[in-house]
């Protein structure tokens, strides 16, 4: 299985290219020159930021306070760009791991790519993508992909289906939901 790795590189984001709705999501990897650009989906982004916040908070909590987990992130790591260009697909993620190392207090996640062998299983020759990041940096990665799953279309108040700019058609208006 080839391992694409990035130990503290300088920048490791959740990015989207395109108009809500329509968005296509990225976990980006940088390091100088080097970027690495895996495709995933917008849940998968959701969960992976979620599962962040707990692992360091359950470090931060087991440690006492001692661990070098910030509770908040620190101002100076905030990322608003957007993602480095050209984005360029290696693999699309089938699934997501993380992992603390508490020897060197880093967070690791772990990007898999979604092949699948001819009996369904995972292939197990498909690319993983591995990041290793300091917690503070995790942290700012998980706030800036909670705002970016958080920054799509907005639910519509009534049925909590996504609004599109097109028009909104809410089973909860007119008795049924149709389909196109």
């Amino acid at each position: 299985m080839p391992v694409i790795s990035y130990d503290m590189p300088d920048r490791f984001v959740a990015g989207t290219i395109g108009q809500p709705g329509q968005r296509a999501f990225y976990l980006q990897a940088r390091d100088g020159a080097r970027t690495t650009s895996v495709g995933l989906e917008k849940f998968q982004v959701g969960l992976l930021a979620e599962r962040l916040e707990e692992l360091l908070d359950e470090v931060l909590r087991r440690s006492g306070g001692v661990a070098h987990v910030p509770a908040l992130t620190p101002e100076a790591l905030r990322d608003d760009s957007p993602l480095d260009l050209p984005v360029e697909e290696e693999f699309r993620v089938g699934s997501l791991s993380l992992a603390w190392d508490p020897e060197r207090e880093l967070v690791i996640i772990e990007a898999a790519e979604s092949a699948e062998a001819d009996a369904g299983e995972p292939d197990p020759e498909g690319d993983t993508l591995r990041v290793s990041l300091s917690a503070a940096r995790a942290r700012a990665f998980a706030e800036r992909a909670l705002r970016l799953v958080a920054a799509g279309r907005p639910p519509c108040p009534l049925c909590g289906l996504p609004l599109d700019a097109a028009g909104h058609v809410c089973p909860r208006q007119n008795g049924h939901l149709r389909t196109i």
